[in-house]
């Protein structure tokens, strides 16, 4: 089993930045791809980022391209995101997830997943 605890989320104006990180534990998550999605009121949870087990490879959505990276430090056994640039329209709940396969767009192929943090950006 894998637990993962994300955090990092809170309030900022828009333009501003925030790293969230996503802690890993129960098992080493060093040969899973890891993913980011968000979730905002009344929509549905959406992909953000993914990162191959390596860290070789990193897939983005078209509206956080150019803005967010997502990285990892396999010794420590986290994931983090680095947002900037925020706009509002940012604004949910951001998740990260395991995928024991080569990383996905899909939510469906993730295995695992923490509870969330909230990111709110303001105007």
């Amino acid at each position: 089993q894998v637990q993962l605890v994300e955090s990092g989320g809170g309030l900022v104006q828009a333009g501003g930045s925030l790293r969230l990180s996503c802690a890993a534990s129960g098992r080493t998550v060093s040969s899973y791809a890891m993913g980011w999605f968000r979730q905002a009121p009344g929509k549905e949870r959406e992909f953000v980022a993914a990162i191959s087990w390596s860290g070789g490879s990193t897939y983005y959505a078209d509206s956080v391209k150019g803005r967010f990276t997502i990285s990892r430090d396999n010794a420590k056994n986290t994931v983090y995101l680095q947002m900037n640039s925020l706009k509002p329209e940012d604004t949910a709940v951001y998740y990260c997830a395991a995928d024991p396969a080569k990383g996905s767009r899909l939510p469906y192929h993730y295995d695992y997943w923490g509870q969330g943090t909230q990111v709110t950006v303001s105007s």
